[in-house]
């Protein structure tokens, strides 16, 4: 608080001349100083006194004005890392050099050839918007006999997907979570890319050959989440795309339930859930002939996401 030398009755004696000016000096002592001076009689103007009460009064309110802005602000990006395993099975139908044939590949298949698996997502928000990679990479190996020569067949499936989702609609359920955010339910539309690579090597009579099919599926959805109390949670996304620009339709669902707690002190949600995704994607393949993948992936999803 600032005081004018000309808005007090100019005191007679010096030291309270003194006492006024260790007040201006030194605000942590205004309480005192204000006490002291009630004490030697120098008085305040009424005027001066609403004044100071509206200054006050304003001051207030533009202090609450400015922390209601200030709440209604996002909030700090943040950074979330998800690895996981997807223990996947194949379904559909597929066609490669003029040959038909129907895929049909449990998990415990899946498993049995599998070399390479590298699975994971990474999501940048700020509570209101927000940007997400998915990655799968998975390398598989079989040898068969033909013709009483050695086969080998190496596939290699890569997907990466990345998009962007904004906070669309959000409820709050009451109470809080661990994290000691509001527990809520909200929607986030969501809008993005996939990009998938095949490739296949075959080996025999000392001969190899690789053959590889690559496209790329837009695709919008929607992403769910639900806190079920203060530390489980419910979360679902859903999108479609394709659109007959790189898959003719294409299409993911996944859910999970959440358990919230710390690791390493660092807020962290324990995932367990199902994912499927189907895609239905044709072109000429390098015999002139039609390569089809009409083919559904689905199995159980187990991970964790951690933020930093």
């Amino acid at each position: 608080m600032q005081v004018a030398r000309g808005d007090l009755y100019w005191p007679r004696f010096h030291r309270e001349v003194r006492l006024v000016f260790r007040c201006i000096a030194n605000l942590s002592r205004a309480l005192a100083c204000v006490a002291a001076l009630l004490l030697l009689g120098a008085p305040i103007k009424a005027q001066e006194v609403k004044a100071q009460e509206a200054t006050a009064q304003e001051a207030t309110l533009n202090t609450a004005g400015d922390a209601a802005k200030a709440s209604a602000l996002p909030g700090d990006w943040k950074l979330i890392v998800s690895p996981y395993v997807w223990a996947l099975s194949l379904d559909g139908d597929a066609s490669l050099a003029g040959f038909d044939t129907h895929v049909d590949v449990p998990f415990s298949e899946t498993l049995k050839h599998l070399d390479l698996a590298i699975m994971g997502n990474v999501e940048v928000t700020n509570g209101q918007f927000g940007f997400y990679f998915d990655g799968q990479y998975a390398e598989t190996s079989q040898e068969e006999e033909l013709f009483s020569n050695e086969l080998a067949v190496g596939i290699t499936t890569t997907t990466l997907a990345v998009g962007a989702f904004y906070r669309a609609y959000e409820h709050e359920l009451g109470g809080r979570t661990v994290f000691d955010k509001p527990r809520v339910f909200a929607l986030e539309p969501t809008v993005g890319l996939r990009w998938t690579k095949l490739e296949a090597t075959v080996q025999a009579l000392g001969l190899s050959a690789t053959k590889q099919a690559t496209w790329t599926d837009p695709f919008v959805g929607v992403r769910l989440t639900a806190d079920l109390d203060e530390r489980w949670n419910l979360w679902a996304e859903a999108d479609i795309g394709g659109f007959d620009i790189g898959s003719k339709i294409a299409y993911s669902a996944q859910a999970f339930l959440g358990y919230r707690t710390f690791v390493l002190d660092h807020p962290t949600v324990l995932r367990l859930g199902y994912r499927v995704t189907s895609q239905d994607f044709e072109t000429e393949d390098f015999t002139g002939d039609t390569f089809k993948w009409d083919v559904t992936q689905h199995g159980p999803l187990i991970g964790f996401s951690m933020q930093f």
